[in-house]
């Protein structure tokens, strides 16, 4: 005879949610795939690409999965309240947020618009902050948030300045968030890709630089979308719980 305690303990687990945001495109897209494979419903955020989105949730239902792509810009505090929101009421709550939305601009720190480094900032800083801020609030307890830095920081590339003083910021408040979430069973922690072939890392760069990026590692090739998102589902998943507060190089072995 069954009793309750056992019948409890038979029940499957409840199913997942994650939200990652710029999530239709590039190593977004490949983290959406990837945590739909590994079983969770997935919130697609992206600001304005709505037939990149369609494209992501069809390819996660057409595997089986369970996907919505929802519009909102992260540096928005009420757009990103309403998305949560969104999350909650189809999926029942939110357990994941992986912030990869993110915006580059290369230029000599001389020769930097000022408009551009606002805009810049304006997604990698202010994004970050708004999106860490609801995640802080809404994650479930065994939750997880992932931002995005960069392997820049440490390689300290010339026309990098404006971008990686963006990334810095992300790697201060990883640390910060970790411990404010105390007690709470919230891991938070950021990934620093190193050179990743996506059209935001090879727009503007000819063959020879993208050949010879290429090469630097000591693995001698670019990452891949995959190679990153394998390290999100490893943060976020059962096996990454006791890593927390850090920040994850994936980057074939650069500084």
């Amino acid at each position: 005879m069954t009793t309750n305690r056992q019948a409890e303990a038979q029940e499957p687990a409840a199913p997942r949610t994650a939200v990652v945001t710029g999530g239709s495109r590039g190593i977004g897209r490949a983290v959406s795939e990837r945590l739909a494979r590994d079983g969770m419903a997935v919130v697609v955020n992206y600001a304005s690409d709505a037939t990149a989105a369609g494209e992501t949730v069809a390819a996660i239902t057409a595997a089986g999965g369970r996907a919505i792509g929802v519009r909102a810009d992260v540096a928005d505090e009420h757009a990103i309240a309403a998305l949560f929101d969104r999350a909650e009421q189809e999926f029942g709550g939110v357990d994941v947020v992986v912030n990869s939305a993110g915006r580059l601009a290369l230029s000599p720190v001389a020769e930097l618009d000022l408009g551009v480094l606002d805009a810049l900032h304006r997604t990698n800083i202010r994004g970050t902050f708004v999106v860490a801020r609801e995640a802080a609030r809404r994650l479930r307890a065994g939750g997880s948030f992932v931002g995005f830095s960069t392997s820049v920081i440490g390689t300290r590339l010339p026309g990098y300045g404006a971008y990686t003083a963006s990334k810095g910021a992300v790697e201060a408040l990883t640390m910060i968030l970790a411990r404010e979430l105390r007690g709470r069973d919230i891991t938070v922690n950021a990934v620093a890709p190193g050179p990743t072939a996506t059209d935001l890392f090879l727009d503007g760069k000819t063959p020879e630089q993208i050949d010879q990026l290429a090469k630097t590692p000591p693995l001698e090739r670019l990452g891949t979308p995959e190679d990153i998102a394998g390290v999100i589902a490893f943060l976020t998943g059962p096996d990454g719980r006791w890593v927390n507060g850090q920040i994850l190089r994936a980057n074939g072995g650069l500084v």
